[in-house]
């Protein structure tokens, strides 16, 4: 069994100690956490999972690392807090372990990271012998894995088109969605996750991932922005309410140009409310879809939709990105210490997991 961390229990951290518990070559060992009110809380209660599993949180970092465990799925956010998500993911590969998160956009394709994210990183790896792989959703396997498998069952190809289609008010992480990404503040509000080169420091990796294993190059990354206002105040679930005048929708689109045509495109188009651009691309579900359509002989969509937690589609986002990086480590714990990325690590199948109840 390979030792687990669970480092952080938000949106992510709490899908992770569900895998962790779910999976037959893992045992879950701790859950570190940063509020003083979850310490000592049992990791099932965190996780929303019936019963105990006998994990109590804790907030003590050194004492858990120091306890040598064999893997750490660091769930924490980096949004906000870049530099400080990398030194805790360099500390955790520093201490031997084999490392997965979605928190370090820059590393989601490692070959072209800064050198002031690759280079701690691969120090780390040289010192204390651990590994890191970072993915997810989208950034993730909606644009590397899925994409690229999609693209194999065509006979021609000329194009593929990555889409997260979202109904923001399913997100619980408010700071996010109104700050970061700009719902519900006026429109000339400048978002820091739509200012220019933003969407190529996040996607870009995912477009040049992409590249390589379709055997192209990437002339450049272009980036394209729409936004629109709410025409009407509108009150949601999670986050409270919206005022009309004040950013309801984006849609942009980071590209990949092969050969001067943008041939490889990752597209989002965000919502807070159905009612906001109706023209633009909808799920089927009216909440919530990644899709990906390959555009040649034969036209090639495929839509994936996934639930979770009350069947929150965010929540069900969550869960797949958590499952794509839990389900890496026993892989990883195989593999020699390194620096790794989509192409390296395969998406395989739940093997011993079919009808299996988490762990108690």
């Amino acid at each position: 069994m390979i030792s687990t961390v669970v480092w952080g229990t938000g949106n992510v951290g709490r899908a992770a100690i569900r895998a962790v518990a779910a999976h037959p070559a893992l045992r879950l060992d701790a859950v570190l956490v940063h509020s003083r009110a979850k310490v000592g809380r049992d990791a099932a209660e965190l996780a929303g999972l019936d019963g105990k599993l006998g994990v109590g949180a804790t907030d003590d970092v050194t004492a858990t690392l120091a306890s040598k465990p064999r893997a750490v799925v660091y769930a924490a956010s980096g949004d906000l807090r870049p530099d400080e998500a990398l030194a805790d993911v360099v500390r955790a590969v520093r201490a031997g372990a084999v490392v997965v998160t979605p928190a370090l956009y820059p590393l989601y394709d490692p070959r072209s990271a800064p050198p002031e994210w690759r280079g701690p990183v691969e120090a780390a790896v040289a010192e204390g012998g651990g590994s890191l792989f970072v993915s997810g959703v989208d950034p993730g396997w909606g644009n590397d894995v899925l994409p690229l498998l999609v693209s194999g069952l065509g006979t021609t190809v000329d194009a593929v088109r990555c889409q997260e289609i979202f109904d923001y008010s399913t997100y619980e992480q408010e700071q996010s969605v109104r700050d970061l990404i700009g719902m519900g503040h006026p429109l000339a509000y400048e978002p820091p996750m739509l200012l220019p080169g933003v969407p190529t420091m996040v996607w870009g990796g995912q477009l040049r991932l992409m590249a390589r294993a379709l055997g192209v190059e990437l002339d450049e990354i272009r980036e394209t922005l729409l936004r629109r206002p709410l025409d009407t105040t509108v009150t949601t679930r999670t986050m409270g309410v919206f005022e009309a005048g004040t950013q309801g929708a984006v849609r942009f689109e980071v590209q990949g140009i092969v050969a001067g045509e943008s041939r490889l495109v990752i597209e989002h188009v965000t919502r807070i409310h159905p009612s906001c651009a109706p023209d633009w691309p909808a799920p089927p579900n009216g909440a919530g879809a990644h899709r990906v359509i390959v555009e040649g002989r034969p036209r090639i969509e495929v839509t994936v939709e996934a639930v979770d937690e009350d069947a929150n589609r965010s929540a069900g986002g969550n869960a797949t990105a958590a499952g794509r990086l839990v389900g890496a480590i026993d892989w990883l714990a195989a593999a020699p210490p390194g620096l790794y990325d989509a192409l390296d690590v395969p998406l395989r199948p739940a093997v011993g997991r079919l009808g299996r109840k988490p762990q108690s």
